[in-house]
């Protein structure tokens, strides 16, 4: 294991650059992915480099940024948004969560995630916002109604 660069994923290394492309594109415009536990592990140190170049802003780190990203919609959404949401932070940009082993191959399965997620003010498809006071009217009338 001793001097090894990067691993190499059992493909070619046209194919690995090209996989790691679409695989960080679709990181930073989803803010997390599900793949491999070896592909998420090999992708972390380009997803750190990455928000590393979009905090120095420079024309040259936008330069360096493309031609890691091969996707100009992932480049401007790094760009405008990675800078500042970790300004503060000094490193350690991603998590790795283990999910277990996939059904079929039994290979193990890793979410990869941005930390420092943004808050949105909508909660998701098909889920209601909890403590909502639309909620508790109903309730509170339903238990006053019980008790006389």
């Amino acid at each position: 294991m001793h001097r090894m660069a990067h691993r190499k994923l059992g493909v070619t290394s046209s194919h690995r650059q090209a996989l790691f492309a679409h695989l960080i594109s679709a990181l930073i415009l989803r803010d997390r992915i599900e793949t491999t536990l070896p592909r998420a592990k090999a992708l972390r140190p380009l997803a750190e480099r990455l928000v590393t170049l979009t905090k120095r802003g420079t024309l040259h780190a936008r330069r360096r940024a493309a031609s890691i990203l091969r996707d100009p919609e992932a480049l401007q959404r790094a760009f405008a948004t990675f800078a500042e949401r970790f300004a503060k932070r000094q490193g350690g940009y991603t998590r790795i969560y283990k999910l277990g082993f996939r059904r079929g191959d039994s290979a193990p399965m890793a979410l990869i995630e941005y930390l420092d997620q943004p808050k949105s003010a909508t909660p998701a498809k098909g889920k209601k916002a909890k403590g909502t006071k639309k909620d508790a009217e109903p309730k509170a009338k339903a238990k006053k109604a019980k008790s006389e």
